[in-house]
């Protein structure tokens, strides 16, 4: 990160994974921590091959703006992956209440007074982010005990014991459940029975 007095800028080089045939973008983070209004400006070497958006702006006080830089696709690879590409960026502090529409070149003219703060970055190619490697046949997860270990091991292994649980606790309901409804039935049969026996009993006696 590069601190001036106006502006704050995130990064200060610009890395751009490099594949040929293809356009790449990377993005700056303008974070203007003063209590005035910030206009910016984005130079660069080579403007035919760079696209920036925006390339000017205001800064509002204690707020931030983002830049998107696009590379152009290449036809040709840079020799030992070098890039020798340069990027200005300008910023001075404006009245309050100015917009992009209202910035001119003038603002950024050291000569006409202005007191105009600059700062370079660099341009970094890097390696493109390689592709997963596939998984070999007999490595699947679970065929080995480092397989199954993950960062987050433990929070799975704490998920699967309350499933266990829960499940286990849904099985002792149920056979509880299943239990209660056997003993009612019981107990209704015999209830039938003694209402009989009584019933039984009754007619005998009166009989007698």
């Amino acid at each position: 990160m590069s601190t001036g007095e106006l502006l704050s800028i995130e990064p200060i080089e610009l890395k751009f994974p490099f594949e040929l045939k293809k356009q790449i973008s990377c993005s700056l983070q303008l974070s203007n921590k003063t209590d005035d209004y910030v206009a910016f400006k984005v130079k660069t070497t080579n403007p035919k091959k760079y696209c920036v958006r925006p390339n000017t702006g205001v800064v509002l006080p204690r707020s931030t703006c983002d830049i998107i830089v696009t590379m152009q696709a290449q036809k040709e690879a840079p020799s030992d992956m070098q890039c020798k590409d340069k990027f200005l960026l300008q910023s001075v502090k404006v009245n309050d209440g100015v917009t992009a529409k209202d910035i001119t070149a003038e603002m950024f003219n050291k000569e006409a007074g202005h007191i105009v703060e600059e700062c370079k970055l660099r341009v970094l190619y890097v390696s493109p982010p390689q592709p997963p490697s596939p998984v070999p046949e007999g490595s699947e997860e679970g065929s080995s005990p480092r397989g199954s270990v993950s960062d987050n091991g433990n929070a799975n292994g704490a998920e699967f014991a309350t499933a266990i649980k829960a499940s286990t606790e849904r099985i002792e309901t149920q056979d509880k459940s299943v239990e209660a409804r056997a003993l009612i039935s019981k107990l209704t049969e015999e209830k039938n029975n003694a209402i009989q026996q009584n019933n039984k009993l009754h007619q005998e006696l009166v009989r007698d």
